[in-house]
């Protein structure tokens, strides 16, 4: 069993009933926030990136919870700084590590850094016996077909917002190009400059693809099959 909570933006939370694993956990200051970051519990925290709408509560969480956080050196760095005595994973593009709930690789993403000397990347996570993709902040880039050939993706967590990362075409092509069972679309409607009809995404990846779409509200659980 995988439960999916969405708590806005860009942030969510895997939980398999033993671990929690939390992502880009931009909280103060985020509009759609469905939690306080000192009502989060996990064991992990996943950045793609140092902007500060993912970057967002990282440090402060990682401090509080205890958490490790699974990050490229750069991103690792400015968390030891923010709360010396963090617990830190670091990783780059293309690689992979086993963790107690299975496994994390980190793969390209087309997006600025946010930090010096970094990269953005999205991650493939092994957990509940499910294969989850999550993209980060992207643009559409044809080596997605290399990402859903080297893993079967059974839910694909993909950027529609537009103006920043894809918008609704090109995230529809790349739940094709990753040959995904389900979707579940982020980053949108936080601001207005990324404000997209989710449900003409909805209606455009089920037409083109085999993939189920599944809008998750900010604040909603759903259970990963």
């Amino acid at each position: 069993m995988l439960k999916y909570t969405y708590y806005g933006h860009a942030c969510f939370l895997l939980n398999d009933g033993r671990y929690k694993v939390l992502a880009d956990p931009f909280l103060t200051g985020n509009p759609q926030a469905a939690v306080k970051p000192e009502d989060v519990a996990c064991d992990f925290i996943l950045v793609t990136h140092a902007h500060g709408d993912h970057l967002g509560d990282t440090a402060a969480i990682a401090k509080r919870t205890g958490a490790t956080i699974v990050a490229i050196p750069e991103i690792n760095a400015i968390c030891e700084e923010q709360a010396p005595g963090v617990k830190c994973h670091g990783m780059n593009l293309g690689g992979s590590v086993k963790l107690p709930f299975g496994k994390v690789r980190m793969t390209l993403a087309l997006h600025s850094s946010g930090v010096p000397g970094g990269v953005a990347c999205g991650f493939v996570i092994q957990m509940g016996g499910l294969t989850v993709y999550f993209a980060g902040d992207t643009a559409l880039f044809h080596d997605m077909k290399l990402i859903g050939r080297k893993d079967a993706l059974d839910y694909a967590l993909l950027p529609i917002g537009d103006n920043y990362t894809m918008g609704l075409e090109d995230a529809a092509l790349a739940a094709q190009w990753l040959n995904v069972r389900n979707v579940i679309p982020l980053h949108y409607n936080t601001w207005p400059v990324i404000e997209q009809d989710v449900e003409r995404y909805k209606a455009l990846t089920e037409e083109s693809t085999k993939a189920a779409v599944h809008i998750v509200k900010p604040g909603e659980t759903m259970e990963l099959r």
